[in-house]
C-alpha cells in the first residue's frame, strides 16, 4: 500500500468536477449540497462540508434476488451467501488507516430497501422492482471536495497496480476543464401513482386497524409516482440540486442489464455514521410542508415542535433505532444526544433525533448496517411486522426507496443516508416514492397530503422539464 495525494483545483460546484466521469458506469456522486457562492466566497447552501467523487472501480458487487456476481475485472464469480458477508469479506482483503479525508477509497453504492428480504421473513406478494437490491464498487481512489477549506484532493491507498500505474494521468484527467456537453432532458407523460386517494384511505383503514388491534404501532406507509422520460438525467440531477439542496444527496450512473440506470438522491436523513468507533444516526419523524410567507412558514414550524403526535412518533423510532444499534456497539453506550430537533429544507420542516454509540470492538461497521437494515424510520414499530404490513398493502415493492446509500471506507468509517426523496430513472422510467409514519390519531386524509407534500420538489423537477 502506497498512499498517493494530489491537489486539484478547488471548484465552489463539484458538479462541474464530477462532470468529467459523469456518463461512465459505476461514476458516484455522494454530494452535501453545499455550492459556495462564486461571487462572495460564502455558503449559498446551508448543507455539509465534503463531496466525494469516484469512478472506474477496482471490483463490483451486484445482489439479484439470492445470487450477488462478483467481478474484480479480471474474474467473475457467483455467490448465494448473504450480500452483507460478502461485502465484510471483500473490504477484509484491504486494511487501511484513517487519513485527513473522510474517504479515500472504498466501498461506495446502494442497499436497496428489498435486500432487507434477505434479513427477515417477509412475503413476496408483488412484483419486483427491475434493479439489483445492492449495486456496490470498490474504489481505489475518490476526489475529496472540502467547501470549508476551499481545498480538493484526489486520493487514494494504492491497492491496485493499475491505479499507481495510471495515476499521472487520471490526475491530468481531472485537472482540465470539461468540454461542455449539449444534451437534453425531457418528461414525456403525466405523473402516475400506483394508489388513488381512496386506494390510500383504505389501505390506511387496514393499518389503523392493526394499530387498533395491537399488531403494530406504527406503519409507513407509501405511494409510488412514476413518468416517462427520455435523455440525459444527470441535467435533471443537477436541476434538482439547484432548486432543493439537502445534506445527503448522491448521483450514481450504474449498468443494469441492456441499459443504464440512474440514482437521484435528494436525501435529508442520516442513516448510520461511524467514525472511529463512534456511531451516530439521525432519525426523521414528524413533518410540515413550508408556508408560503414568513407567517405561515413559522407557524407550521411552531405545529410541527409542539405536535404530541409527531413527538410520539419520533419516539416510536428512536426506540426502536436504540434497540438496533445496541446490537453491535457497547453495552450502555447508546445514548440519546437530540429529540425533536427541527431542520428545514427546500420544501418541508422536519424533526430530526440523534442517537449516538460506541461500536464493539468485535463488529465491524458492515455487522451494524446489517443489523440496523432497512432502517426504522421508515418501516414502522415493530419493524418485521411493520414490513409485512407495508409488503401486504403497497401495490409494489420499493426497490431502493428507503434502503440506504452511501460509503464504507477502507479505514473502517462509513456513512450513509436513508434513500428517501430518491428518484431512479431504469428503462425511460423515471419512479419515485413518497411515504409517512401512519400512529393511532393519524387520519387518513392528513396523512396522503404529507406524501404529496414530500413529493413536492420531485413534481417541482418534472415540471420544469415537461414537454
Amino acid at each position: 500500500m502506497a498512499v498517493l495525494v494530489h491537489s486539484l483545483p478547488y471548484h465552489h460546484d463539484s458538479a462541474k468536477l464530477f462532470e468529467r466521469v459523469a456518463h461512465e458506469p459505476w461514476a458516484m456522486f455522494l454530494d452535501s449540497g453545499k455550492m459556495i457562492d462564486a461571487k462572495t466566497g460564502g455558503a449559498a447552501n446551508p448543507y455539509g462540508q465534503y463531496d466525494l467523487i469516484v469512478a472506474r472501480p477496482i471490483e463490483t458487487l451486484v445482489t439479484k434476488g439470492s445470487q450477488t456476481m462478483i467481478d474484480d475485472g479480471t474474474h467473475q464469480y457467483v455467490s448465494s451467501d448473504d450480500p452483507f458477508s460478502l461485502l465484510n469479506r471483500v473490504l477484509s482483503r484491504y486494511p487501511a488507516p484513517a487519513l485527513d479525508v473522510p474517504f479515500a477509497g472504498g466501498a461506495m453504492g446502494y442497499f436497496a430497501y428489498d435486500l432487507g428480504r434477505r434479513l427477515e421473513k417477509i412475503a413476496d406478494k408483488n412484483r419486483p422492482e427491475p434493479m439489483p437490491e445492492m449495486m456496490v464498487g470498490i474504489y481505489d481512489w475518490a476526489i475529496v471536495v472540502d467547501h470549508c477549506a476551499k481545498k480538493t484532493q484526489f486520493v487514494s491507498y494504492g491497492f491496485s497496480e493499475k491505479t499507481k500505474q495510471d495515476w499521472a494521468s487520471l490526475c491530468d484527467f481531472f485537472t482540465v476543464e470539461d468540454v461542455a456537453r449539449t444534451s437534453t432532458f425531457e418528461v414525456c407523460s403525466d405523473v402516475v401513482s400506483n394508489f388513488t386517494q381512496l386506494a390510500y384511505q383504505q389501505a390506511f383503514n387496514r393499518v389503523a386497524k392493526y394499530i387498533q388491534l395491537g399488531d403494530c404501532y406504527q406503519v409507513n406507509l407509501a405511494q409510488r409516482f412514476s413518468v416517462k422520460v427520455q435523455g440525459d438525467s444527470w441535467l435533471a440531477y443537477k436541476k434538482l440540486r439547484a432548486i432543493s439542496p439537502a445534506p445527503f444527496m448522491a448521483f450514481m450512473q450504474l449498468p443494469n442489464a441492456d441499459h443504464a440506470l440512474q440514482i437521484l438522491s435528494n436525501s435529508p436523513e442520516r442513516f448510520i455514521q461511524v467514525l472511529g468507533r463512534h456511531v451516530e444516526t439521525r432519525p426523521i419523524k414528524g413533518t410540515r410542508p413550508r408556508g408560503v410567507d414568513l407567517k405561515q412558514d413559522l407557524a407550521h414550524a411552531k405545529a410541527l415542535q409542539d405536535s404530541r403526535k409527531d413527538q410520539a412518533e419520533n419516539v416510536m423510532i428512536v426506540d426502536l433505532l436504540r434497540n438496533d444499534i445496541g446490537k453491535s456497539c457497547e453495552i450502555g453506550s447508546v445514548k440519546v444526544d437530540q429529540l425533536f430537533q427541527l431542520q428545514s429544507f427546500a420544501n418541508v420542516h422536519h424533526l430530526v433525533s440523534m442517537i449516538t454509540a460506541k461500536l464493539n470492538d468485535s463488529a465491524t461497521v458492515i455487522d451494524l448496517l446489517r443489523g440496523c437494515f432497512p432502517g426504522g424510520s421508515i418501516t414502522g414499530a415493530p419493524k418485521v411486522r411493520a414490513m409485512q404490513i407495508i409488503e401486504e398493502l403497497e401495490p409494489s415493492r420499493r426497490g431502493l426507496y428507503c434502503g440506504a446509500i452511501g460509503y464504507i471506507g477502507f479505514d473502517g468509517n462509513m456513512d450513509t443516508n436513508i434513500a428517501i426523496r430518491t428518484a431512479v430513472v431504469n428503462n425511460s422510467e423515471l419512479s419515485y416514492y413518497a411515504g409517512g409514519g401512519i400512529v393511532a390519531d393519524s387520519t387518513g386524509e392528513k396523512e396522503y397530503l404529507e406524501t404529496l407534500d414530500k413529493a413536492s420538489t420531485m413534481r417541482q423537477l418534472l415540471k420544469f422539464f415537461r414537454k
